[in-house]
């Protein structure tokens, strides 16, 4: 039996990022940046108001704190304004934030600072030179790396990348997953079970646990387990694919014939894992391109377990994030729990914060059977019970994995 730190270590040595494509700035957000993207002019381009109010030389306001100061209005500049203005001495010009100060004016006064007339205005606080003011370059200047490589992006990246004028940006795109689901009892969802059959679960849950994780999903569905069909079927996803999910196609008649189908179009290694559930899988890679593939367990639960151990973070290193890992907390039990000896337990979970001390708690859900899926959409983590552990008592401390966040 290969122990789960094994088996994982040969899935992330098989992670292949996609080559870089050039997308348009709207699609990129959660996407690594893959290149440094470089400012071709400042930002803000112009010195501009930071605030609505009035354009001045601070010079003309500067003893407005002991002695109000009036200063004739002569104009107004609205934001977007591409009239040039000049401001003469002992003048002020009635301005919206955003918009480009006048020559001569190194300062803008608050509205709250005045009485805000529009024909004269009475200024009753001084203000500095460039208060108020967005400098030219003051965010960016021209030559300076907006966004680096690598970045991850997300709204603030895509507000910069528009900010400097950038309309497309190149980026490590998304792997593309493309998830089978085999059985005979399988029906899909928009068809009425017969004796002995059941709705295709998997195919619809794998799919929105690649998504969840970041990769481009073609959803199957369900594939009869016919050597030929499934074989062409198979090359051909292998051809679209940097990761191809193939579920209950382990153990059984199934098993057989799908490893039949594949035979020639790489190594795949069946074989038991150390873990709990899900511990009957495959890996192995396929194609010309050695794409890596899975066979996960046909029960669900099973399988979104399997899939969250080790093809959640395979997804992730393609995608190039530096830990692919999800983020692990110790978290004091509330509910005893039992772990089957020899097999790394994965169990669900309800994680809990304490108010007064911050500490985490963590109530086991549904211990009892790997089939049961309800308690896995109750969870928000998974508890990792150690191979040589079989019981855990309430108080205990154990390591959690947290999962997509709810609501």
């Amino acid at each position: 039996m290969r122990s789960v730190d094994e088996q994982l270590a040969r899935v992330i040595a098989a992670a292949v990022r996609p080559a870089p494509v050039r997308v348009a700035i709207s699609e990129s957000q959660g996407l690594l940046c893959a290149e440094e993207v470089v400012a071709e002019r400042a930002l803000p381009g112009f010195d501009q108001a930071a605030v609505d109010g009035y354009a001045v030389r601070s010079v003309d306001v500067s003893g407005a704190n002991g002695n109000p100061v009036q200063l004739p209005v002569v104009g107004e500049i609205p934001a977007g304004s591409r009239q040039p203005r000049r401001l003469q001495p002992g003048q002020a010009v009635r301005i919206a934030t955003g918009a480009p100060l006048p020559t001569l004016a190194d300062a803008v006064v608050p509205l709250g600072y005045t009485d805000g007339h529009q024909a004269k205005v009475t200024v009753n606080r001084s203000v500095p030179s460039a208060g108020f003011v967005r400098r030219t370059g003051e965010d960016v200047q021209t030559g300076d790396v907006a966004v680096r490589r690598g970045a991850s992006i997300g709204a603030a990246q895509v507000g910069l990348l528009a900010a400097v004028g950038r309309n497309k940006v190149l980026v490590h795109p998304r792997p593309r997953v493309s998830v089978i689901s085999l059985g005979e009892e399988l029906v899909d969802v928009d068809r009425t079970p017969g004796q002995g059959q059941v709705y295709d679960v998997n195919s619809y849950a794998l799919a929105a646990a690649a998504r969840d994780a970041g990769a481009e999903v073609s959803r199957v569905g369900i594939m009869s387990a016919d050597p030929r069909r499934l074989r062409e079927v198979i090359e051909g996803r292998l051809l679209l694919s940097e990761i191809v999910v193939i579920a209950g196609g382990v153990g059984g008649t199934v098993g057989d014939e799908v490893r039949a189908a594949i035979t020639d179009l790489g190594d795949m290694d069946v074989t038991r894992v150390g873990m709990h559930p899900g511990s009957a899988q495959g890996f192995g890679r396929l194609g010309p391109d050695a794409v890596p593939t899975f066979l996960l367990p046909a029960n669900p639960m099973s399988a979104l377990v399997v899939f969250e151990v080790l093809v959640r973070p395979l997804i992730r290193a393609a995608l190039g994030k530096k830990n692919p890992y999800r983020r692990a907390v110790s978290a004091r039990l509330l509910s005893p729990l039992q772990s089957t000896k020899g097999r790394r337990g994965f169990l669900r979970g309800q994680l809990l914060r304490d108010a007064d001390n911050g500490e985490y708690l963590v109530q086991p859900l549904g211990t009892s059977g790997s089939h049961l899926l309800a308690s896995l959409a109750e969870a928000n983590c998974l508890i990792m019970v150690d191979e040589d552990v079989t019981e855990v008592s309430v108080g205990e401390e154990v390591l959690v994995s947290f999962l997509a966040q709810r609501g």
